[in-house]
């Protein structure tokens, strides 16, 4: 098991990256700490639904809400607290035709299991996930840090990089599917 971080500890493993100073916690008097604590929850929450990664995926079967929407579905469900990305939904096999808006799942459906992405705490992100989350914040805190446009640019080619590599990672942590066997594929052998 890979040892857990915190959003501290990740912000400061950033700061390192750049050269900076790690800080001592989000409050801090100086300017690294406030570009942490106003950049990491938007940079965490985008790089958490960049990719329907793995150990942020859960079901739900949301529960309906006793008011109709006012036009296209008959019925509206409350999405979870930790929802952060809806994939699809499942009603018995179907994939009914839903929307999200607002604070809620809209559909005709009677029933609902929603697949969805979650806000993950950073203790469970995984080794691969906190290299490229750490990449991608020491790209963002660049230019508010160290006004180097071309330095931003770099780390920002290393981040795009580290995500890819990250997302390689977690889609290898599945049974690979099989090749069908086909006309084709017959043909080879």
């Amino acid at each position: 098991m890979s040892r857990a971080l915190t959003d501290l500890q990740l912000c400061n493993a950033a700061l390192v990256k750049l050269g900076s100073t790690p800080i001592s916690g989000f409050d801090d008097a100086d300017a690294a700490a406030g570009i942490a604590s106003t950049l990491y929850p938007l940079v965490a929450d985008a790089v958490l639904t960049a990719h329907p990664w793995s150990f942020t995926l859960k079901r739900a079967n949301l529960t309906a809400l006793p008011d109709a929407p006012s036009a296209d579905f008959r019925r509206r469900f409350a999405l979870p607290a930790d929802f952060l990305r809806a994939l699809y939904i499942d009603n018995r096999g179907a994939s009914p035709r839903y929307a999200i808006l607002g604070d809620a799942l809209h559909s005709d459906a009677d029933r609902v299991v929603l697949t969805y992405q979650c806000r993950t705490p950073e203790s469970a992100f995984p080794p691969f996930f906190k290299t490229a989350l750490t990449a991608r914040l020491a790209a963002e805190f660049c230019i508010p840090l160290t006004e180097n446009s071309s330095r931003a640019e770099s780390l920002d080619r290393l981040a795009e990089r580290e995500l890819e590599r990250a997302w390689i990672i977690d889609r290898s942590q599945g049974t690979p599917p099989l090749i069908a066997d086909d006309t084709l594929t017959r043909v080879r052998f």
